[in-house]
């Protein structure tokens, strides 16, 4: 008899992520799947959940919410940056993705979502904070 997934269970995946208005933002479908464990904290709370109870072979369709993904879009990680902070080899732009060290020395990735004469404008929120996500997820095996 197959048992079906619980906490603390390792597991394979594949999965395809989407934001709910459709766009796919990462797959493992081309790639190996992924081994976790179940509460870990190696994935994000809604997919950990939606694993659980699953059983081999079954696919599954798994709504998560800002609170169970990447978390709420917060303004206070919106950094008004001096031009003359950034490093001279760096010409900052638009769209551009940069990486800043955060109080504890550890790298913060950033968004560059303005340019002027004085500033910068940076945007340290995960790209998919805010998001209602959709999950198709496949449990390969139980490990």
């Amino acid at each position: 008899m197959t048992q079906s997934v619980k906490k603390g269970d390792k597991v394979k995946i594949h999965y395809t992520g989407r934001i709910k208005d459709g766009q796919v933002f990462d797959s493992s479908l081309e790639r190996e799947p992924i081994e976790f464990e179940i509460g870990s904290g190696r994935v994000i709370p809604g997919v950990d959940k939606g694993v659980i109870g699953m059983k081999p072979g079954e696919k599954k369709e798994v709504s998560v919410s800002p609170q169970e993904g990447y978390g709420d879009y917060e303004q206070k990680l919106l950094i008004d940056m001096p031009k003359e902070k950034i490093p001279e080899d760096i010409k900052p732009e638009v769209g551009m993705r940069l990486q800043m060290v955060n109080n504890m020395g550890q790298p913060l990735p950033v968004l560059v979502t303005e340019v002027n004469d004085e500033s910068v404008k940076l945007d340290a929120n995960h790209p998919l904070a805010g998001k209602d996500l959709v999950f198709n997820i496949e449990l390969v095996e139980v490990v």
